[in-house]
């Protein structure tokens, strides 16, 4: 599992959504809350190793729970993906940017 405590919470989110598992809990808690057991049900793997994912998916914070009596549920928190966002958007604008000045130099150096 990731080591969590050192990580800046840029690193946190990419290596939480690097896990096709977590991905998909992601996905499920996109359409609403659920516990871990009905998490677990979506996924052929022990409810323990689900925790231990839902473990990484709240430290990257995107992932809340709340406990009521017995049962913790867990609710996506889209906001925290933020930060991915921008960071991917401003690779995107400077590859555009760099792209757009190879074409240009092309351009120029056409016949």
């Amino acid at each position: 599992m990731l080591e969590q405590s050192t990580a800046d919470p840029l690193d946190r989110v990419f290596a939480a959504l690097s896990d096709p598992a977590r991905r998909g809990m992601v996905e499920r808690l996109s359409a609403g809350p659920a516990s871990a057991t009905q998490l677990a049900a979506d996924h052929t793997m022990t409810l323990s190793a689900v925790v231990q994912h839902l473990k990484v998916l709240e430290a990257s914070g995107l992932v809340t729970s709340h406990k009521t009596g017995r049962v913790r549920t867990f609710t996506v928190e889209p906001e925290a993906l933020g930060p991915a966002q921008r960071w991917i958007e401003d690779r995107k604008r400077a590859w555009h940017r760099d792209l757009d000045r190879l074409e240009d130099l092309l351009r120029q150096q056409a016949p």
